[in-house]
């Protein structure tokens, strides 16, 4: 039972609110490592991938929490707290799942096939993250999930131009892995249910179709136990007579049952 007069969460309020705490956390953290970084002239540069490199393998663990400079920090801000929220939302069950391989899979293949420079920053789990969100409205096929889709490519439509190697000093290896993470993340996960609850069927009967036997017995109304609850107004409005009158009438239409019975 609740405490009287405290009002019950909300549980889509709730869960509204608690896809955002981890995004929130992730920004901070990048932020608060790269602030402390500058102040002290620490080397962070040094945590990303460097390919083929036996010392760059730290780096597909290490390079999303490093950025070059204030401006790159705060440009990757904003996707990951939308992007971030997003996927914890819509897809809590396979969201860390998601997160990790990506994050894994970009790094490695950078490792891989990249170029011999250092190679910093989250943009190979932001492109990721678009990735997966895009095709897995697509691939599954509901309203809801592609209207995500495309409010994904509204707002990100002009990451499409960092997977080709046009900018200078940007990792487009890293963006086109990630991406391609994302894309193979969300086949693979094409049929875990996502959030919230499917449409319901509505199934329509034709009106020369026969009906089964039992109908009948399926629309006749079942005889469930009665629970009695009496209002009684504690401000004295009714005489004590006239109220113990209409418990007496009760009680002689409908037998109270001791473990059916709520006085209130």
């Amino acid at each position: 039972m609740e405490p009287a007069g405290e009002v019950p969460l909300d549980p889509q309020r709730q869960r509204i609110w608690s896809a955002a705490v981890f995004p929130a956390l992730a920004v901070l953290l990048l932020w608060l490592i790269h602030i402390i970084g500058d102040a002290y002239g620490l080397p962070l540069y040094k945590g990303g991938v460097l390919p083929r490199e036996a010392s760059g393998i730290v780096g597909i663990f290490t390079s999303p929490f490093i950025h070059g400079d204030y401006e790159h920090l705060f440009n990757n801000s904003l996707p990951i707290l939308v992007l971030g929220w997003c996927l914890l939302y819509f897809y809590p069950r396979v969201a860390w799942r998601v997160l990790v391989g990506i994050w894994l899979f970009a790094g490695a293949w950078v490792w891989i096939s990249a170029r011999s420079d250092r190679h910093i920053g989250a943009s190979g789990v932001i492109y990721g993250l678009a990735a997966f969100l895009f095709f897995s409205g697509l691939f599954r096929k509901r309203r809801a999930l592609m209207a995500i889709a495309l409010l994904v490519v509204f707002m990100y439509g002009g990451l499409l131009w960092g997977l080709l190697p046009i900018v200078p000093r940007v990792s487009w290896e890293s963006h086109l892995w990630g991406g391609i993470a994302g894309v193979v993340l969300a086949w693979f996960y094409r049929n875990v249910e996502p959030a919230y609850l499917n449409e319901p069927e509505i199934v329509l009967l034709d009106d020369d179709e026969t009906e089964p036997e039992n109908a009948a017995a399926l629309t006749a109304p079942q005889k469930v136990p009665m629970r009695i609850v009496y209002h009684v107004d504690p401000g004295g409005g009714a005489p004590d007579e006239e109220l113990a009158w209409k418990r007496k009438l009760a009680q002689s239409q409908h037998p109270l049952d001791p473990d059916r019975t709520d006085m209130t």
